[in-house]
């Protein structure tokens, strides 16, 4: 049960967001539904022992699922993707960074700007990856062949 709670807290959160983005109706639980598998992924990676190939991977689902789902709904991806991949944005990195600077501890500040910058890093290629891919499948996928 300890496992499902933080994907429910997850879910919870980008319900909220879509709520700021004015997101209505049965797009709010989709949406946050993608928050929820990709903070599920990254905790079912936990064995690899590299939170950096976590979120990467996380990332590469919650970009399939929103590419799906926003085909699906026919509405665009960037919502589906925005709201999803909230939960995984290196907040705390970010924040401990600039502490770490200003306290002026020169060494932390660089090992944890760096592993955030690699969270944020593996978050982009992610959705580079899976967003690629899709288009170039589509672009494949349409071409014809001129008849003769």
């Amino acid at each position: 049960m300890e496992a499902y709670l933080p994907c429910l807290y997850a879910f919870i959160a980008c319900v909220a967001f879509c709520l700021v983005f004015n997101m209505r109706g049965k797009l709010i639980f989709f949406t946050s539904l993608g928050g929820a598998i990709g903070w599920f992924v990254y905790l079912l990676l936990s064995p690899l022992q590299n939170d950096i190939v976590q979120f990467f991977l996380a990332t590469v689902v919650i970009t399939l699922y929103s590419e799906i789902m926003a085909r699906i709904h026919r509405v665009p991806v960037t919502g589906y993707l925005l709201i999803a991949l909230l939960p995984m944005v290196p907040g705390g990195g970010i924040y401990y960074s600039m502490e770490y600077c200003i306290a002026g501890n020169t060494e932390m500040f660089l090992e944890t700007g760096l592993h955030t910058l690699g969270i944020a890093g593996a978050l982009a290629l992610g959705i580079l990856l899976v967003s690629s891919l899709v288009r170039l499948w589509h672009a494949c996928g349409d071409r014809t062949e001129p008849h003769a």
